[in-house]
């Protein structure tokens, strides 16, 4: 019967008590496995994340021409004013990466040199902005198109609410959308201490409709254009998300913002995690 909780293993979250005192551990482990890289110099970001871009946007996709770039590496004249993002499998593989663009003015963003945005539509300032752009995962890690949000903080299949979790959700399992979030909280992390309220994006819109389920809902600014295959210039409002996730989605903005989700404990050996009525459907 459906109480409207979510049953979990006591181990999956952590009193309010456990999480102050074990904070620091808990950041720990999320940096080995999500990790920005900070400057201006492409020198210090790891020659992986190139060779990564390079087997996907050239050896897979055939977006850009392999010849053109050597050692296997794939840069281009953005990286230098990127913040990088990656997800590391505990063993120190790369199976993810992403950036965030800012470039200075008068250079443009890289959406702007393939797709137009509305005339009606009024670009924040640069230093409030970034463009999402080079994302990446390694073809075993990739979600399947019909893959659900199950796994997503606060999100519960409908036809089984009393789902049960491990307590050792597996990040990096690729039916789960936990890799792209998870390097998608470090961005956020970055742009509220870093003043970037606006995240552009250029991206189908089968990308916006699953990144919507998930709770980032980006508003299109142009319409489509082939810039990679057919894609659609977008805009998120950081501050607009943060609230929208709090009413909606609490558990996801706490996860999202590395603070404990509301808990309540029940029995000893059983940890009730509170929902709202209808927080596991996408509204």
């Amino acid at each position: 019967m459906d109480n409207g909780k979510l049953r979990v293993d006591p181990d999956a979250f952590l009193s309010r008590v456990e999480f102050g005192a074990h904070q620091e551990t808990i950041d720990h482990v999320n940096r080995k496995i999500f990790r920005a890289y900070r400057g201006c110099n492409p020198n210090n970001i790891p020659n992986d994340i190139f060779r990564l871009r390079h087997q996907v946007y050239c050896l897979e996709c055939a977006f850009l021409q392999p010849e053109q770039y050597v050692d296997g590496m794939e840069f281009d004249d953005y990286d230098d004013a990127s913040t990088h993002f990656a997800a590391y499998t505990l063993d120190e593989k790369l199976i993810g990466a992403v950036r965030l663009v800012q470039p200075h003015a008068p250079k443009p963003y890289p959406f702007e040199l393939h797709c137009q945005v509305f005339s009606d539509y009024d670009m924040p300032s640069r230093e409030q902005a970034a463009e999402i752009s080079r994302l990446v995962v390694k073809k075993s890690h990739r979600r399947r198109r019909a893959d659900s949000v199950l796994g997503i903080p606060g999100f519960v299949q409908s036809d089984d609410p009393a789902l049960e979790f491990d307590p050792a959700v597996d990040r990096r399992d690729r039916t789960s959308p936990m890799l792209l979030l998870g390097m998608y909280r470090e961005m956020y992390r970055h742009s509220l201490d870093s003043g970037i309220r606006y995240w552009y994006a250029a991206m189908e819109r089968s990308l916006a409709h699953a990144l919507k389920k998930m709770g980032f809902r980006f508003m299109a600014i142009g319409p489509e254009a082939n810039y990679y295959g057919a894609v659609t210039p977008y805009v998120l409002d950081l501050h607009d998300l943060r609230r929208k996730l709090a009413m909606s989605n609490p558990t996801l903005a706490a996860w999202f913002a590395e603070r404990p989700p509301v808990v309540e404990h029940t029995h000893p050996s059983r940890v009730h995690v509170v929902r709202k009525p209808g927080g596991g459907s996408d509204h």
